[in-house]
């Protein structure tokens, strides 16, 4: 069972908060003690015979604030919180908890999105004042819910040929046929500039916040992105193309908002993003099965011999495979599934063509230039193609059975905020 539910329950059954529970069972309302206000372990939620404590609400608030949620971030923590409450007694009902092994194996997958493993993970999420136990927990959380929504309604769920062809001919498959444009000033990390590079540009986005044209102004006096050259504008391009963890964050965006400071490259780098519109595309593309491309490593960070020495070697190619010749041994090639491509580097990408390059993504605190060629965005053979429309069709139908079953839950639960 969730560590922290446990470790909650039993400091219900300590500190003598069964008359508060009483109470608010029968309809009674109690306001918090002054000790309880102060107790980050007192209660500030009941979902039926469980609890979210304050000092739940608090690690998610600081976990959504690493993961650059906007918004309310206490309203955030507190109804996921409530959800995963909820969720749990689902799973327990039935017999689907998250599997220790499968609970490792989600943690190694999470930190793999961030270009590190997961003890290095949670050191870094720790140095944020965030307990191993809340990743854990989060983790497990969405394994278990998982379970659950394929346990009851995965043999229920039933994609016909039929269904396949009227997505494709609707395009409403791959991504839900949605394109964004973005605007991006990306500044690498430095020695230089590392101690107060978020912090300015936190300031930065503020000030830019509803303004396009200063934005872009500001791109082309200070991204590192090939874009700046377009005012940072980097097109439309698919949302699903994008790295996982921020398409929710843009598709919460409304015209010229600008986000706080995003962590690119496990933190070698911070963006801005603006954001410039969304559409609707109609003409399905088989999905994108590995990203294909090349980095070469070169001291100098951004220096002028740096950039010289990567515009030389993008002179001296035509395609990735021309590396093999001009640099022997001195590059490394890379095919990845899509959400493996670490996320500064996939955003230094997604505007490119085939066998262009990058000089955008640093290392080693901006000490060496990671120069990237994309190779190739390699597709799904048609075959396969239709199994994955079948799967992500099947996935969606999932989502919204998951939804209503959720919304279900919390209809039938009994659900008291205590402060």
């Amino acid at each position: 069972m969730n560590g922290i539910v446990l470790a909650a329950l039993r400091l219900r059954q300590m500190t003598g908060l069964g008359a508060v529970l009483m109470a608010l069972w029968f309809g009674g309302t109690v306001a918090p003690t002054p000790a309880q206000a102060q107790n980050p372990f007192a209660a500030a939620v009941e979902v039926n015979d469980t609890i979210v404590t304050n000092y739940e609400i608090n690690q998610r608030m600081l976990f959504l604030q690493v993961l650059n949620a906007q918004g309310d971030l206490r309203q955030q923590a507190v109804e996921a919180l409530i959800n995963e409450r909820l969720q749990l007694d689902a799973a327990l009902a039935v017999g689907a908890e998250a599997a220790p092994e499968a609970i490792e194996a989600g943690l190694s997958e999470f930190a793999a999105r961030a270009n590190v493993g997961p003890e290095q993970f949670l050191q870094q999420m720790a140095q944020q004042g965030i307990a191993p136990e809340t990743i854990r927990d989060f983790v497990a959380n969405g394994i278990t819910w998982r379970n659950v929504v394929r346990a009851r309604f995965g043999p229920r769920v039933e994609i016909t040929d039929e269904d396949v062809e009227r997505a494709l001919e609707l395009g409403t498959v791959l991504g839900g046929g949605i394109e964004i444009a973005l605007a991006e000033i990306i500044i690498p990390v430095t020695p230089d500039n590392q101690a107060t590079l978020e912090t300015e540009l936190g300031r930065l986005g503020r000030d830019l916040a509803g303004d396009v044209d200063r934005f872009s102004e500001a791109a082309r006096r200070f991204s590192a992105a090939p874009t700046r050259e377009a005012g940072g504008v980097t097109g439309w391009r698919a949302l699903r193309e994008l790295p996982e963890g921020l398409r929710d964050l843009f598709m919460s965006m409304s015209y010229g908002q600008v986000t706080a400071p995003v962590p690119l490259g496990g933190g070698q780098a911070y963006a801005l993003f603006q954001f410039r519109g969304q559409r609707e595309v109609t003409s399905p593309r088989l999905p994108v099965t590995s990203i294909d491309y090349v980095t070469i490593a070169i001291p100098g960070g951004r220096s002028v011999e740096a950039l010289a020495e990567a515009a030389r070697l993008d002179a001296a190619v035509d395609v990735c495979n021309d590396f093999y010749g001009v640099v022997p041994g001195g590059f490394t090639f890379h095919s990845v599934p899509p959400g493996q491509v670490p996320e500064d580097i996939a955003m230094a990408i997604r505007t490119l063509d085939n066998h262009e390059m990058s000089t955008s993504v640093t290392r080693n605190n901006g000490t060496v230039l990671l120069a990237v060629m994309l190779c190739d965005r390699v597709t799904a053979e048609p075959d396969d193609g239709i199994d994955s429309i079948r799967e992500q069709l099947f996935g969606e139908q999932l989502q919204r059975l998951a939804a209503n079953y959720l919304e279900q839950l919390r209809a039938e639960a009994r659900i008291a905020y205590v402060n």
